[in-house]
C-alpha cells in the first residue's frame, strides 16, 4: 500500500513526468497475476513506463525460461538462493543500471520490530553509495489507507480480497485467512484492526518459510545488509582447480560420448552440500586425475538437462561415466577421496 502512496506523491510533485524519479519493479516470476496487471494500470494512469528487472539471463516475463534455468522449485530447495536470484540480485542490478543515487521506498516503523528504527532518510556511506529515503517511516498502516481513500489513489486489487500486504503468491495469504477484512471502494469492511494493529500488515507474508537457521522468515533480503552475498564464488574455479570445468551442455554430452571413463559432479555453488564436498573432490582429482578424468558441471542453471542426462534430482550428484556413455550415480552421502575411489573402481571393473 505504501508504494502506491509514494507513487502518487511523486506524481503530484511532477517528479515522474519530468524524469527526476524512475519507477523500478522486480518481477520474481512468482507474483500474483494481478500484480503485473496492476502495474500496467498505474503505468497508464500516471503516464510512465516502469523499468522491470528479473532473474539474471532471463527475458522479462519469460517464466518458462526461468524454470528451465533455475528450476520452478528453487524457492522450496533453497529459499536464500531464491531470494538472491529473484529479488536481491535483480534489485541491485536495477539500481546500478539506472544509476540510482537515492532509493525511495515504503518501509515504515509500524511494520514491525525489524524496521522499528528506520529513519526518514539514510545517508549514503562516506565515499559514495546509495542513500535511502523512507518518506512513510513514521506512518501507520491506517495513515496509508486514509491517504489512499482521501485522494482516491489506485491501489492493488488484492486489498479488496483480504490481503493487507502483497508479495509472492506462493507464500502470501489474506489476514485473517477467511478474507473477512477487505478494503473495498476506499472503505474497510470487517474488523480493520486485524490489519491496522502494530506489526500486523505483514503477517500474511512469507507464510511457511524459514531461514537457513530455522528462524521464521520476515524479510525477502532486499533490505538486509549483505544479503546479496549468499555465495561469493563458484566452486572448483577453472584457473585454480585440478577438477576440469564443463561450461555447457554440449561439452557435457561430448564427455559422455568420448568413449573414455570419467567422474562428473553436478553441483550448485550455493548448495551447502556442494560446498562441503569441494575439498574432498578436489583432493580426489589431484590424487587420481591421472587415472580418470574428473569433471564438474554447474547444474542449477540447466535443470532439465541434468535431470534427463545426469541422474540429477538434487545437488550435488556424482556420476561415473562409463566408456559406453552410461552415467552411474553415486548414491552414498559419504563424500571422501577413498569413497569416491572405491565407487569408481567398482563401477568400472
Amino acid at each position: 500500500a505504501g508504494d502506491v502512496v509514494i507513487t502518487h506523491l511523486l506524481h503530484r510533485m511532477g517528479y515522474i513526468k519530468d524524469g527526476k524519479c524512475t519507477i523500478m519493479v522486480v518481477d520474481t516470476f512468482h507474483l500474483f497475476p494481478e500484480t503485473m496487471e496492476f502495474l500496467k494500470e498505474i503505468e497508464e494512469y500516471y503516464d510512465f513506463k516502469a523499468e522491470v528487472f528479473c532473474a539474471e539471463g532471463i527475458p522479462v516475463g519469460d517464466k518458462e525460461a526461468y524454470d528451465k534455468r533455475y528450476g520452478a522449485d528453487l524457492w522450496k530447495e533453497n529459499i536464500e538462493e531464491y531470494d538472491r536470484v529473484c529479488k536481491v540480485e535483480p534489485f541491485q542490478r536495477g539500481l546500478k543500471t539506472l544509476k540510482t543515487d537515492c532509493m525511495i521506498n515504503g518501509r515504515t516503523r509500524w511494520q514491525g520490530f525489524e524496521r522499528a528504527w528506520i529513519d526518514q532518510f539514510e545517508n549514503a556511506p562516506i565515499g559514495g553509495g546509495l542513500a535511502k529515503c523512507n518518506p512513510l517511516a513514521y506512518w501507520t498502516l491506517e495513515d496509508t489507507f486514509d491517504y489512499i481513500a482521501k485522494y482516491k489513489v489506485p491501489h492493488h486489487p488484492l486489498h479488496a480480497k483480504g490481503y493487507p500486504s502483497i508479495g509472492d503468491a506462493k507464500d502470501t495469504i489474506p489476514i485473517p485467512e477467511d478474507g473477512s477484512v477487505r478494503f473495498v471502494d476506499f472503505k474497510f469492511e470487517g474488523d480493520k484492526t486485524q490489519w491496522l494493529d502494530y506489526a500486523s500488515e505483514r503477517k500474511g507474508r512469507f507464510v511457511g518459510l524459514a531461514n537457513a537457521d530455522g528462524s521464521t522468515k520476515t524479510e525477502c533480503g532486499i533490505h538486509v545488509s549483505g544479503a546479496e552475498k549468499t555465495w561469493d564464488r563458484d566452486l572448483w574455479e577453472a584457473d585454480k582447480s585440478k577438477v576440469k570445468k564443463i561450461e555447457s551442455t554440449e561439452e557435457a554430452i561430448k564427455v559422455k560420448d568420448s568413449g573414455k571413463p570419467s567422474v562428473m559432479v553436478v553441483y550448485a555453488p550455493w548448495c551447502q552440500f556442494s560446498q562441503k564436498m569441494e575439498d574432498e573432490y578436489e583432493a580426489f582429482a589431484a590424487k587420481f586425475g591421472g587415472e580418470v578424468d574428473v569433471y564438474s558441471f554447474r547444474g542449477d542453471e540447466e535443470r532439465e538437462f541434468v535431470q534427463a542426462n545426469l541422474n540429477t534430482k538434487s545437488f550435488p550428484t556424482v556420476n561415473v561415466i562409463k566408456p559406453d556413455g552410461t552415467a552411474v550415480k553415486y548414491e552414498s552421502e559419504v563424500r571422501t577421496v577413498d569413497a569416491f575411489k572405491k565407487f569408481v573402481d567398482e563401477t568400472l571393473a
